[in-house]
């Protein structure tokens, strides 16, 4: 079980912070190409979860998976966007990603006079609270396969 990666969208499609963990093969394209497509395919598929869902879905699309990995997802209501990556014995990381948000981007980069959630999240202390979080988890391990 491991966590691979978290990014960290805001409602434009910029990517505000990226970290690896797990990370086993690149994409071999730049980052920011990487980050276009990853905010471009959460875009399709949460367009099409919509227009499919025979019911009004209240929470809309919160993962998919791969034979390789799983993404989950979660967004605020302000429209922030964030992509936990895993393998695939992770079932459910919604809590995960609400911790992520409530506990370390807001107390840590919103209630913070210095930081601007318009830019990359340049803060060392969240940048560290997070990787001690993510290496807290239970599903957490430095050496998966």
């Amino acid at each position: 079980m491991t966590v691979h990666n978290l990014y960290i969208f805001d409602r434009n499609g910029n990517c505000l912070f990226y970290n690896e963990w797990n990370r086993k093969k690149q994409a071999g394209i730049s980052k920011d190409e990487e980050f276009k497509l990853m905010y471009g395919m959460l875009f399709s598929i949460r367009s099409f979860v919509s227009k499919m869902s025979p019911l009004d879905m209240k929470d809309g699309f919160l993962s998919f998976q791969t034979s390789k990995y799983r993404l989950h997802y979660y967004e605020t209501p302000s429209g922030l966007k964030f992509v936990l990556n895993t393998d695939l014995s992770v079932s459910n990381a919604r809590e995960t990603l609400q911790h992520i948000y409530s506990n370390l981007y807001v107390e840590l980069i919103v209630k913070n006079p210095v930081c601007t959630s318009t830019q990359t999240l340049d803060s060392e202390l969240f940048s560290s609270r997070l990787d001690s979080f993510i290496r807290s988890l239970p599903y957490y391990s430095p050496r998966a396969a």
